[in-house]
């Protein structure tokens, strides 16, 4: 076995593991599916967590990187834009675990980060010769869309965790108000 054939090997398990971990958490956020809460309960975490509303912040998530760039990264199709996407979205989970510190076990985004990352850089790194991007010519991997997908990604995370920041905030400004008043 070559160098090129281990490194293949090697990108194929990255992708497989962290796009089905993806995959699989996105569906039991948005289907039920593997003991998960759907769209239902999906709906009431968003809003707990400061995603107002929070069911239709559950419906968005049909569009979100988690079931359906997971799948993409796994299969190694369109990888700059499934591993950008992917990795914002565990940017946006990591910021709402990040009050709980780093480690999962405390609910920290020791997690979340660590797919985020893998993503980031199956993204940067590309799928390796065991993809659907190889077999395809490489149509929608091309070196280009590596920046353009993690500026979008970025954008769209500043975004809606900045909106989510300051919902959160307004929340406690005017908790601390109502306790004045009392």
């Amino acid at each position: 076995m070559t160098c090129d054939d281990r490194r293949d090997l090697g990108l194929l398990l990255l992708r497989l593991g962290t796009g089905g971990v993806l995959a699989a958490h996105g569906a039991q956020k948005l289907f039920g599916w593997f003991g998960g809460g759907g769209i239902e309960g999906t709906g009431q975490f968003m809003e707990s967590i400061g995603y107002t509303p929070g069911r239709t912040s559950a419906k968005n998530k049909r569009a979100s990187p988690r079931p359906t760039f997971g799948l993409l990264l796994a299969l190694g199709l369109a990888t700059p834009a499934a591993g950008a996407a992917a990795a914002g979205a565990m940017a946006g989970a990591s910021a709402v675990h990040a009050p709980n510190g780093f480690f999962n076990q405390e609910g920290g985004f020791e997690y979340a980060a660590s797919l985020g990352l893998t993503a980031a850089g199956l993204a940067v790194t590309g799928p390796g010769r065991l993809s659907l991007d190889h077999a395809l010519g490489h149509a929608v991997n091309r070196g280009w869309m590596i920046p353009v997908a993690f500026a979008a990604t970025a954008a769209a995370t500043v975004v809606t965790v900045g909106a989510r920041s300051r919902r959160l905030r307004r929340a406690r400004e005017g908790r601390q108000e109502a306790l004045f008043e009392e």
